[in-house]
């Protein structure tokens, strides 16, 4: 089994800059490779970024630069940068690149997979991340852990990918484990985000609120359930008993703490609605399943996201 070296991610936001400073523990700096173009290119390798207070310099290399494959490729971007993103990585690619996306949302890995082949991907989410990014300053806390796999992945089965994946996190020291059904474990994320993410959009809410303000839970959980019923239809069966343990968690997270679609909004910017309310909604149409709180959920946040526009073209 060929060892995992040579790392690039596209993508030095909060989670990419996070899990790109663990790696630079233990790997040589010329193995982690940042893509990135233009000026924001020119600024890494001039300025690099700052996380946690320390000043990394990563080898930044442009999209259309020719360079060796790596072993593992990292998609950390916005889902509104994905498609580019994707065109801007092919040069990383080689026959045994491992690629996981860290994307929020059930898709971004079936977009990767048309244009190299899902037989290159495994499935990935992470959780209890709070990596938080300011400028071009990145701060965290809590790398949380990273669940991944091939959609299957029975117990003393694996894949030759998995191990590979499984024998480089271990190297570096990034919490990670292997769901039996990765698949289901990836719309347990989703349904997650797709309630209090959205919400607390709206809302302007910290998790504080929906810790204690029944009306602000109340909506979360009807935006979630319309996902449980997609997912009867999608043959995925969330049920009850998940949005009783997502309230678990929920009840354990900071009450002053903030989602990241809250963030994205207060700092106007364009959030990720397209790949909750705009996937559930979607979805709900090819299985015939009213969807009208994420609907509503939709209209209103990219109404904001519009009225955002207007108001910086007009000010």
């Amino acid at each position: 089994m060929e060892k995992i070296e040579k790392v690039s991610i596209i993508g030095l936001g909060a989670m990419g800059s996070a899990y790109a400073s663990q790696m630079a523990k233990f790997l040589p700096r010329e193995n982690i490779r940042v893509i990135a173009g233009g000026t924001r290119g020119e600024k890494y390798k001039t300025e690099g970024i700052e996380i946690n207070g320390s000043i990394y310099q990563f080898d930044v290399l442009d999209p259309a630069e020719k360079c060796q494959a790596a072993d593992l490729l990292i998609f950390a971007v916005k889902f509104n940068q994905l498609e580019d993103a994707i065109k801007q990585a092919r040069n990383h690619i080689g026959d045994d690149t491992i690629i996981i996306s860290v994307l929020n949302g059930i898709t971004s890995e079936e977009m990767i997979g048309e244009t190299y082949g899902m037989e290159k991907l495994l499935y990935s989410v992470c959780f209890g991340i709070d990596s938080v990014r300011t400028g071009n300053s990145v701060h965290f806390k809590n790398m949380g852990s990273i669940a991944f796999g091939e959609k299957e992945n029975p117990p003393g089965h694996y894949s030759d990918k998995v191990k590979r994946l499984q024998d480089f996190f271990t190297r570096v020291q990034i919490d990670y484990s292997v769901p039996e059904d990765m698949l289901r474990t990836l719309w347990w994320k989703f349904l997650l985000n797709v309630g209090i993410n959205q919400v607390s959009a709206v809302l302007r809410a910290p998790y504080g609120v929906f810790q204690h303000v029944e009306a602000a839970r109340n909506i979360m959980i009807a935006a979630m359930q319309e996902v449980i019923s997609i997912s009867a239809k999608a043959g995925i069966h969330l049920g009850e008993k998940d949005i009783e343990e997502l309230l678990g968690v929920i009840s354990r997270l900071s009450p002053t703490g903030k989602t990241s679609m809250l963030q994205d909004i207060e700092a106007h910017r364009q959030t990720e609605v397209n790949i909750f309310a705009g996937t559930v909604v979607e979805l709900g149409k090819k299985y015939g399943v009213s969807t009208p709180i994420n609907q509503m959920l939709f209209d209103i946040i990219r109404a904001e996201e519009e009225m955002f526009k207007y108001l910086e073209a007009n000010d």
